[in-house]
């Protein structure tokens, strides 16, 4: 009779593990495709806390009480927000999506939310900027993400007692995690109701209640109870990707699997020290100067070139460069984004073969740079000299066809070693170059 029992209940266990399985829709499946396929995308980190000039974390690093911080609402004005131009820039810069910022860790909410008082509407500006970005994304052909915060440094039923942030607000009420659940899960559903197709959701916030990264590893301290997030996602628009930014590796119902600060399999910024799947789509996300929000002293510019390079590093690691951009309090974009972003779309008008709809990390990125590969066709990226004027190329198991020059078109000289799986292209890169490529026609 034990031995029934414990079998009964094994096949109970298996059923219910079955039934939390996600198993993605073909809709969903579709979209992973084309997310891939995209390559390049502009991230939007907007909201009051551009009034303080230093960034959108703020409120946490100057440890503004909550009734102060809310005083931002009164003068949060953006007239010179311009959805079209928005739009445009992305698209001019050869960017396929816009991942927005909703609501961020200060709780202000960038629509016209029914869930609570501290949004868009409530400022002297009183217009959806939300709306207007998703009308002009599909008028422009761009696909729209919408970023939302998971954690939050004015609600008092946010968790914050556990959390590693936004601790010094003034926040004294005990919290409630079911009550703040439900407010997500309702913000959720009107943004995935009122807004057209939302082609993502892009999480963030779950390090919050972990350790640091790169301490030893605890689990969250508490259950965000993502099945029912992501499930609801999921229902309401079956083909929007869900990604989550907790550093950590993919949680069951997610869609794509993103990196900050860092390329896929790098950890030079202390967050990253999960490996990159190999099942999900792939993202990588940046600031053009060192800043995601608005931060008026913050003139640490990366270079045109620095861009373009992290853009074929990405492709080359078969993910995409989420770039980001941090509008100033009245709207309006700084010019040197606008000088970047044009220069990274006259380099894609010519190269953007080697970088759309491509399949990278099918040869191991190298230290001279990396290779895509698109149908019968790959593209050998020089991002950076090579030791000697001979490229290896290991674990090459390609027939050849032909190799030259994509600008020149001139055929380059190289040697086969079919028996150690190894391409040795006899060539070099020039210093002025951000990415000298050559083309490799595959038999």
């Amino acid at each position: 009779m034990r031995k029934k029992l414990l079998l009964v209940l094994t096949l109970i266990g298996f059923v219910h593990l079955a039934k939390a399985q996600y198993k993605p829709s073909p809709e969903n499946l579709e979209a992973r495709k084309m997310f891939e396929q995209m390559r390049f995308g502009m991230f939007i980190h907007w909201g009051p806390s551009s009034l303080l000039g230093s960034g959108e974390w703020v409120m946490n690093n100057r440890n503004i009480q909550v009734n102060d911080y809310r005083n931002l609402m009164n003068f949060f004005n953006p007239t010179a927000f311009d959805a079209k131009q928005y739009v445009a820039l992305a698209k001019n810069a050869g960017m396929k999506y816009i991942t927005f910022i909703t609501r961020h860790h200060d709780s202000f909410s960038l629509w016209d939310t029914k869930q609570s008082d501290f949004n868009i509407m409530n400022t002297p500006y009183k217009k959806d900027v939300l709306k207007m970005l998703a009308d002009e994304c599909n008028k422009q052909g761009i696909k729209l993400f919408l970023y939302y915060s998971l954690l939050d440094w004015s609600r008092n039923d946010y968790p914050y007692e556990t959390g590693r942030t936004g601790k010094k607000t003034g926040r004294t009420a005990k919290s409630d995690y079911n009550s703040y659940l439900q407010f997500m899960k309702n913000q959720l559903t009107e943004l995935l109701t009122n807004y057209g197709k939302i082609s993502g959701i892009w999480f963030d916030g779950h390090w919050d209640q972990t350790n640091k990264e790169g301490e030893a590893y605890t689990p969250s301290r508490i259950d965000w109870k993502y099945d029912e997030i992501y499930s609801l996602i999921h229902k309401l628009q079956p083909w929007c990707l869900v990604g989550n930014n907790h550093h950590i590796d993919p949680i069951n119902g997610e869609d794509f699997q993103m990196f900050e600060r860092d390329l896929p399999g790098e950890n030079k910024a202390g967050y990253s020290f999960q490996a990159a799947s190999e099942h999900l789509p792939l993202e990588t996300c940046e600031t053009i100067n060192g800043s995601w929000g608005y931060n008026i002293t913050d003139n640490k510019f990366k270079s045109d070139a620095k861009i373009i390079k992290l853009l074929v590093g990405a492709a080359g690691r078969n993910a995409n460069l989420l770039l980001n951009i941090g509008p100033m309090p009245n709207g309006q974009i700084q010019q040197q984004f606008v000088d970047t972003l044009g220069a990274v779309g006259k380099w894609l008008a010519k190269y953007g073969e080697t970088i759309y709809d491509t399949k990278g990390n099918i040869i191991k990125p190298q230290d001279w740079g990396v290779v895509t590969f698109k149908d019968k066709v790959a593209y050998v990226h020089l991002l950076e000299n090579p030791k000697s004027d001979m490229v290896e190329l290991p674990n090459f198991n390609f027939k050849v066809k032909s190799i030259t020059g994509f600008d020149d078109n001139v055929n380059v000289k190289y040697t086969l070693d079919n028996k150690n799986a190894k391409l040795i292209l006899h060539t070099t890169k020039d210093k002025s170059q951000a990415d000298k490529i050559i083309k490799i026609q595959l038999k």
